[in-house]
């Protein structure tokens, strides 16, 4: 018992002291690995350190190399050419180049989608199918001349004058790159005795292009809309001209001034003209919008008088494409003018395109500044145009071979 007693203190003790140890051993040995570890990472890190920056000084040193005057002093090293600005200008060019042609492309796209279209739709005849699957020759310009049903007397008197029939129009085709037609549409009743007669008027004579649209005073913006839509689709010109039946054209003197704008892009010509907004009902040209311009008493926009306008294949195309969604006014020929608002187009304005009728043109016949065309701005045309326009003709006419020796 005695025994028992003295040795049970002693060995609690020694079991109390060891287990003390060996936890403090234990976090020594736990920190020591952790001291290790880190001094391996930081070595490591330092190394990969060391040889990326080795690495970034080669190249430095190599680049350095390159500027040094010796290294430039080389016969096969080529110094940099200094001239920056010549550089600039040829890439600039370049640049316009493949902006061009890649415009032209656009459009020719733009045209065949358009003709796909139309054929699916059935808006083409036959014969026009045919033209649209065959390559399409360059044409200077297409003069669509505005028409009606009731207009027979106007349209013979046109061929009468400054319209060549038959051969010579087939020539002025051929040779000159111009085309000519009468744009009219069809009656409310399709094929009815109105539709007959411009048939067999055109089974005649062959010079008029009938469009997709029901005919009405009040319908003339979305004539012209079609008209343009349905030239470009057909032939492939430089410009489309739209001009009413009771105006008189010198066809060469036409042809030479839009000539003269052929480097341009997206051209819009004629006599440019501010008018009032007519807000008041029963007056002619009414304007049913007239709150969209602003007060009463505003003006339009500068816009084409509509006897008489021209615009370039890429405006003809852009009404082509965005038909649908343009806005159509009372006036067509504000309609026209809207549709190129917040586009980068040129207006040229040409007095020569809205002369009065004799003496007015006589004199600036005679003074070698011959008019493009001649109405009366009372009658917003020739007055009594079936019988007037002889005279004018006449009187104002270009020589009947100018045509045929005009250079475009």
């Amino acid at each position: 018992m005695s025994f028992k007693n003295i040795r049970g203190p002693e060995q609690t003790s020694r079991n109390v002291i060891s287990q003390k140890w060996t936890f403090l051993l234990c976090i020594a040995c736990f920190c020591a690995g952790m001291f290790f570890t880190n001094r391996l990472w930081a070595e490591s890190g330092s190394k990969g350190i060391t040889r990326t920056t080795f690495v970034e000084a080669e190249g430095l040193n190599l680049i350095s190399e390159g500027c040094h005057p010796k290294f430039l002093q080389r016969k096969d090293v080529h110094p940099v050419s200094l001239d920056i600005n010549g550089e600039v200008s040829k890439t600039h060019e370049a640049i316009q180049t493949l902006d061009t042609t890649i415009s032209n492309l656009e459009m020719e796209l733009v045209v065949a989608k358009a003709a796909q279209l139309s054929i699916v739709n059935g808006a083409p005849t036959s014969e026009d199918v045919e033209m649209i699957s065959n390559k399409k020759p360059k044409y200077l310009m297409v003069v669509g001349i505005n028409t009606a049903f009731s207009s027979r007397k106007r349209r013979d008197s046109v061929r009468a004058t400054w319209m060549p029939q038959g051969e010579k129009r087939q020539k002025l085709e051929e040779e000159k790159g111009i085309i000519i037609r009468f744009v009219i549409g069809h009656s409310a009743t399709y094929g009815g005795i109105l539709d007959r007669a411009i048939d067999a008027e055109n089974k005649k004579h062959g010079d008029i292009m009938r469009l997709d649209h029901v005919e009405g005073y009040l319908e003339l913006s979305a004539k012209t809309k079609t008209y343009f839509s349905t030239a470009v689709l057909l032939w492939d010109a430089e410009y489309y001209v739209k001009v009413d039946d009771d105006v008189h054209v010198n066809i060469a003197t036409l042809g030479e001034t839009l000539a003269r704008h052929r480097k341009k892009q997206r051209v819009y010509i004629g006599c440019m003209k501010s008018g009032p907004v007519l807000a008041q009902k029963g007056v002619r040209y009414h304007e049913p919008e007239y709150w969209k311009f602003g007060e009463n008493g505003n003006k339009y926009f500068r816009h084409a008088t509509g006897q008489l306008y021209a615009i370039s294949k890429d405006l003809a195309t852009y009404i082509s494409v965005n038909q649908h969604v343009l806005h159509k006014y009372a006036n067509e020929d504000v309609s026209l003018g809207s549709w190129f608002i917040g586009l980068d187009v040129k207006h040229i304005d040409d007095r020569r395109l809205c002369c009065g009728t004799p003496p007015d043109c006589e004199w600036k016949a005679q003074a070698g500044n011959a008019c493009v065309a001649s109405f009366d701005w009372s009658c917003s045309g020739i007055c009594r145009s079936a019988d007037k326009i002889k005279e004018v003709h006449r009187r104002c006419g270009e020589p009947e071979n100018a045509v045929w020796s005009a250079t475009f």
